[in-house]
C-alpha cells in the first residue's frame, strides 16, 4: 500500500492562484535579447503531442549517431503581420502609429482607411511592434484575429528600418525561429473551481474523521488566531499563466513542403495547412490554445549543446 500521508503540493511561487487575464501572455521585453536584428516572438497554436525518431547528434553524448525516440510537441504558426508601430520614452509608450488596415483585423479593432507615417518621430528610446496573426488559415475557430506587442533586437535605429521593411509583409515563423532554444509563455487547462485535495494534493483523512474528509485537519491556530494564505483551501485550479524555459526546436517548415499530417488528423486538433514548429517535451495548454514563442531568456549550456536530427514522426 502507498504511504498516505501525502506531501502538500501548490508552490507559493505562482501565488495568488488566479485565472489569467489573457489567453496569450503579454511578455515583459526589456531583459529579452537576440543576437542581431529581428522580431523576438511569434504567436503559435498547440497541435498536441508526437512521438518522434531522432538521430542523436550532441557531442559526447552516450547515444551519439544513434536512433532514440523523442517526445515532442507540434505547434501550427500561421503567417504574421505589421498592425502598428509603438515608439517608448521613459518606458512608457510615446507614440502607436497604425501601418495596416487588413479586413482581418475588422472583428478585432476599429480600422481607419488613413494610415500612420512613421518619419518625423524624435525622442523615442525603444521602438516594438504589434503583431497579429492570420488565425483564419488554420482549423482553430475564431473570428478575431491574436494580436501582441512584440519586441525587436538591435539598436533602435536597426529596429526602425527592419520594421519599414516588414511592413505590409508577410512574416512566417522560420524567419524568426529556425533553430536553438525558444521559451513558452501560454496559459495552462483549466478545471474551475476545486477543492483542496486537487488543487492542492493534499492526502485524504480517514474515515473516522468528523469535519470531513476531503480537507485539511487544520486551517490555522488558535494564535495566531487568523488563517494564512498558505493554508491549502478550495479556488481556482488552472487556467494559470506559466512560462517553460529552453524548449529545443527540432524542427520548423511548411506544409507546402513537407506534410506532417496523419491521415485522420491530430486528435481534437484536425489537419495542420500552414507553417509548424515542432518542440522537444511538452508544453502548457489544451489543444489549439494560443502560445507565445519568444527568445531564450536563460539558455543553458546543457539544453544548447543538444542536437537532433529528424528522421521519422511516429
Amino acid at each position: 500500500m502507498t504511504d498516505n500521508n501525502g506531501i502538500r503540493s501548490g508552490s507559493l511561487q505562482f501565488y495568488p492562484r488566479v485565472r489569467a487575464k489573457k489567453v496569450i501572455p503579454s511578455v515583459n521585453w526589456k531583459p529579452v535579447s537576440k543576437e542581431g536584428v529581428g522580431l523576438m516572438g511569434f504567436i503559435g497554436y498547440k497541435v498536441g503531442m508526437i512521438s518522434i525518431w531522432a538521430k542523436d547528434n550532441t557531442e559526447n553524448s552516450l547515444t551519439k549517431n544513434k536512433g532514440i525516440a523523442i517526445p515532442a510537441t507540434i505547434v501550427e504558426c500561421p503567417i504574421m503581420k505589421i498592425y502598428s508601430v509603438r515608439f517608448y520614452k521613459n518606458g512608457k509608450v510615446m507614440r502607436d502609429v497604425v501601418v495596416s488596415n487588413d479586413k482581418d483585423l475588422k472583428k478585432s479593432v476599429k480600422i481607419s482607411k488613413k494610415l500612420g507615417d512613421l518619419e518625423n518621430i524624435d525622442g523615442y528610446e525603444d521602438v516594438r511592434v504589434i503583431l497579429y496573426s492570420n488565425v483564419k488559415k488554420t482549423v482553430v475557430d475564431k473570428n478575431k484575429t491574436d494580436l501582441i506587442e512584440v519586441g525587436v533586437s538591435g539598436s533602435v535605429e536597426e529596429k526602425l528600418n527592419f520594421i519599414k521593411e516588414k511592413i505590409g509583409k508577410e512574416i512566417s515563423v522560420n524567419e524568426v525561429f529556425n533553430e536553438g532554444l525558444v521559451d513558452i509563455r501560454a496559459v495552462t487547462k483549466g478545471y474551475g473551481t476545486q477543492g483542496p485535495m486537487k488543487r492542492f494534493g493534499i492526502a485524504l483523512k480517514s474515515h473516522k474523521s468528523e469535519k470531513g474528509r476531503r480537507r485539511p485537519g487544520s486551517l490555522a491556530p488558535w494564535h495566531p488566531c487568523r488563517v494564512t494564505f498558505r493554508a491549502p483551501q478550495a479556488g481556482q485550479t488552472g487556467y494559470h499563466s506559466r512560462i517553460v524555459y529552453n524548449k529545443l526546436i527540432l524542427e520548423t517548415g511548411k506544409i507546402s513542403e513537407k506534410d506532417i499530417n496523419q491521415k485522420s488528423g491530430f486528435k481534437h486538433y484536425g489537419v495542420v495547412k500552414t507553417d509548424y514548429m515542432i518542440l522537444k517535451g511538452s508544453i502548457p495548454g489544451p489543444k489549439k490554445r494560443g502560445i507565445m514563442i519568444t527568445t531564450a531568456i536563460r539558455p543553458t549550456k546543457y539544453q544548447v549543446k543538444k542536437k537532433f536530427e529528424v528522421l521519422e514522426l511516429r
